[in-house]
């Protein structure tokens, strides 16, 4: 199964990239599991991605909670809280 994982605001400047392909093995995964991959690359990934960090998940451009069940080719949309003046 191959999922595309989007990046938006600061997520992206950390990460910097705008987006990563992640592939697994079986077809029960959820969208915690694409966070657990990204949090084991280490570094900011898990300081950013980490279960106490606040961010919004969209699966296919639907707002999801991390319990969402994947299918093949999914995109995932990460986004940073939103602050403003």
């Amino acid at each position: 199964m191959r999922i595309k994982v989007l990046f938006f605001a600061k997520l992206r400047e950390v990460f910097e990239t705008n987006q990563v392909d992640i592939s697994f093995t079986g077809s029960d995964n959820k969208v915690s599991d694409v966070l657990m991959v990204l949090r084991e690359k280490g570094g900011v990934w898990k300081d950013e991605l980490n279960e106490n960090k606040s961010f919004r998940i969209a699966l296919n451009q639907e707002m999801v909670t991390k319990d969402a069940m994947l299918n093949e080719g999914d995109e995932i949309a990460l986004f940073p809280p939103v602050t403003g003046g």
